[in-house]
C-alpha cells in the first residue's frame, strides 16, 4: 500500500484549498491536494453573486469592516475581520492578474453591485457565476505550480502522534484501497455541512468531512449553532437564486402582492442581511401570506435585457427547475440552509491548536462571520485566509523536521473499513440519513425554541446509536458510494449534535440563531464564542471571548 511524502497535504479542492495550495507551492513546498471529487466540481463553483472588496473611490476597508461586524451581530472577531477587509482589494487585484474575469463598469473598471448589509456597492462579480470563473482560474494555477492532485480520494483519518500531525489515511475510491500520505502539515479546506439539512443550496459533497476529522483529532468546533439560511432558494431542489438578483433591484412579494420587506427593514428592504430577510420570509409564510410555502422573487421590472445579461444563469435555473421564466413571472422561493458560520477554530493564519494542522474556508471558523455572514464575504474569506494559511504552512514546514508516519494508523483505518464491510443485517444508512435531515429541518431551522431543540437533540442521539449498527448492501471495492456515504453520515451526525448542543445552550437570539423563547440578544451573558469538543464519543461545551477592537456592540437595524 502506498506511502508517499509531501511537505503539505491540502484536503479539499475548492477555492480555499486551492488558494492555500498555490501559496504553499509558491514558497517552494512539495504540495498535494486530496479531494473526493474532481477539483472543478468543488462547491465553490456554485457561488453566484460575487466577492467583496472596497475598491470604490467612496468606499473604504473601514466601512467594509463595520458592515461585516454589524452583520455578524457583533460576534465576529474584529481583529480577523480587519485583516480580511484590509487585504481584500489587493487579493482581488491578484486574482485579476492570475486571469480571473470580472464584469466591467462603463469605465472599464471591475463592476460592483450592492449586496445585503453593505453600505456601498462593493461586490465584484462575473454576471451570476462568479465562483465558476474563480475556481477554474485557481485550477489553472494549481496545474501551473505542479501541485499533485489525488482526485476521488476520501480522507478517513488525520494521523496524529505525540501531539503533532503526521499526515492522513485516504481511501482511493476507484480501487477501494487505503493509502498513507505522509506530511509535515495538513490544511483542512473541505467546505461546509449543508447536507445535514433537507433543503440546502449545498452540493452533495458538502458533508462536513473536515470538521468531523478535526473533532476526532481532539480539536474544538466553534460557533456551530450559527447556520445561515439563504432567503432565495428554489423549493424542492434547494437551488440558489443569487443575492445578486436583489442586488440588481429584485423585489420580494407575498401572496397579496405586497413588497413585505418594507415592514422588516424599512431603509434597505430586500438588501437587509440574510438572517433578517430569511426570518421575514418565514414569518410571512407562517402567518399565511405565502404562496404554497414560498414567497415570490420578482425581477420582471428589471427588463429582459438586464436579466439575460447579468442574471442569465439563474434565469436558466428557474426555467429548468421551477418552470418559471423570471422575465415573465415571479419565481417562488423560500429560505434554505446555505452556509456554516461555525467550523474548526483557527487563528488569523489558519493555525489550529494542533501543531501542523491548519484550516481555511467554510470548514474553518476564524471568526469573520460571527452569527451571520454577509453575502460576498464567503468567497473573500476563501481567498484571503486560504492565502494566509498557505503562507503560514510554509513558515511551519521550514522550521519543522518530518517525523515518522506511525504504522498503527493504517492498520486502525483498515480495521474500521473491514468492520463496516463485514457487518450484515443492519439498518440502511439512507433511512438514518433521511431522518437526520428531517430532524435538523424541523427542529433546528430558522426559528428555534427549547422544545424543538430538545426533540432534535434526542433524535440525533438516537440516530447516532442506530448508525453504529448500520450495514451496507454494497460490499464491492470499486467506487463503493455506499461506503463513502457511511463515513459521511458519521461525520454529519456528529456535526448535527454539535449544532443542536450549541443552540440549546445559547439562550438568546443573535444573527442566524433566533429563539422564540429568548427573543433578545444578550451581550452580558452571550457575547462569546461556543466551543464544542468530542471526548470519548461524547460532546462537551466551552466558551471563549469575542475580540472587540474598533466597534462596540450596538442594536442592529437595517
Amino acid at each position: 500500500m502506498l506511502l508517499v511524502f509531501h511537505d503539505c497535504i491540502v484536503i479539499g479542492a475548492g477555492l480555499a484549498g486551492m488558494r492555500a495550495a498555490i501559496e504553499a507551492a509558491r514558497s517552494g513546498l512539495d504540495v498535494a491536494v486530496v479531494t473526493k471529487i474532481y477539483p472543478v466540481r468543488s462547491h465553490s463553483v456554485a457561488a453566484q453573486g460575487g466577492i467583496n472588496a472596497a475598491l470604490g473611490k467612496t468606499d473604504s476597508w473601514e466601512a467594509h469592516m463595520f458592515d461585516t461586524v454589524k452583520g455578524s451581530d457583533y460576534l465576529g472577531d474584529q481583529d480577523a475581520i480587519e485583516v480580511m477587509c484590509r487585504q481584500a482589494p489587493s487579493d482581488i487585484l491578484e486574482l485579476e492578474k492570475m486571469g480571473a474575469v470580472f464584469s466591467r463598469s462603463a469605465e472599464g473598471m471591475i463592476a460592483q453591485r450592492p449586496f445585503g448589509g453593505a453600505g456601498y456597492p462593493r461586490t465584484c462579480y462575473l454576471a451570476d457565476r462568479t465562483g465558476h470563473g474563480m475556481l477554474h482560474v485557481m485550477y489553472e494555477q494549481l496545474l501551473k505550480h505542479g501541485i499533485f492532485i489525488y482526485d476521488e480520494w476520501h480522507v478517513l483519518k488525520l494521523v496524529v502522534e505525540d501531539g503533532e500531525v503526521r499526515g492522513v489515511v485516504a481511501l482511493e475510491l476507484d480501487t477501494g484501497k487505503l493509502h498513507r500520505l505522509h506530511s509535515k502539515a495538513v490544511i483542512v479546506a473541505t467546505g461546509g455541512y449543508g447536507r445535514v439539512y433537507r433543503t440546502t443550496t449545498n452540493a452533495l459533497s458538502s458533508t462536513g468531512d473536515g470538521m468531523g476529522l478535526a473533532l476526532d483529532a481532539g480539536l474544538p468546533l466553534m460557533d456551530m449553532e450559527f447556520v445561515q439560511f439563504h432567503p432565495t432558494v428554489l423549493p424542492r431542489t434547494g437551488i440558489l437564486m443569487t443575492e445578486g438578483a436583489r442586488g440588481e433591484g429584485g423585489f420580494l412579494l407575498n401572496s397579496k402582492g405586497e413588497r413585505f420587506m418594507e415592514k422588516y427593514a424599512p431603509s434597505v428592504k430586500e438588501l437587509a442581511s440574510r438572517d433578517v430577510v430569511s426570518r421575514a420570509e418565514q414569518t410571512e409564510i407562517e402567518e399565511g401570506r405565502g404562496v404554497d410555502g414560498c414567497v415570490l422573487l420578482d425581477l420582471r421590472h428589471l427588463g429582459a435585457e438586464k436579466i439575460k445579461s447579468r442574471l442569465s444563469q439563474i434565469r436558466g435555473l428557474a426555467m429548468d427547475f421551477a418552470g418559471v421564466d423570471p422575465v415573465v413571472s415571479p419565481v417562488p422561493v423560500k429560505p434554505g440552509a446555505h452556509y456554516s458560520m461555525g467550523g474548526i477554530a483557527v487563528d488569523k493564519d489558519g493555525q489550529t491548536a494542533l501543531p501542523g494542522l491548519f484550516a481555511a474556508g467554510e470548514s474553518a471558523c476564524v471568526s469573520v462571520h460571527g452569527a451571520n455572514r454577509l453575502g460576498g464575504n464567503s468567497l473573500l474569506e476563501t481567498i484571503v485566509f486560504g492565502r494566509r494559511a498557505g503562507a503560514s504552512v510554509a513558515r511551519y514546514c521550514e522550521a519543522t523536521e518530518a517525523k515518522p508516519f506511525p504504522d498503527s494508523a493504517l492498520k486502525d483505518a483498515c480495521h474500521s473499513v473491514a468492520m463496516v464491510l463485514k457487518r450484515s443485517g443492519g439498518e440502511s444508512i439512507y433511512a438514518i440519513r433521511k431522518e437526520m435531515n428531517d430532524a435538523m429541518e424541523d427542529f433546528c431551522g430558522i426559528f428555534r425554541n427549547s422544545v424543538r431543540l430538545k426533540k432534535g437533540y434526542e433524535k440525533i442521539r438516537e440516530l447516532r446509536e442506530r448508525y453504529k449498527k448500520a450495514a451496507l448492501t454494497d460490499k464491492s471495492e470499486c467506487f463503493n458510494n455506499e461506503l463513502l456515504g457511511y463515513f459521511e453520515l458519521g461525520q454529519m451526525l456528529d456535526i448535527s449534535e454539535c449544532i443542536l448542543l450549541g443552540a440549546m445552550n445559547r439562550e438568546e437570539s443573535r444573527g442566524s440563531h433566533s429563539r422564540t423563547d429568548f427573543p433578545k440578544r444578550d451581550d452580558e451573558k452571550w457575547l462569546r464564542h461556543t466551543l464544542v469538543y468530542k471526548e470519548n464519543g461524547e460532546f462537551r461545551l466551552d466558551y471563549r471571548n469575542v475580540s472587540i477592537t474598533k466597534f462596540k456592540p450596538q442594536e442592529r437595524k437595517y
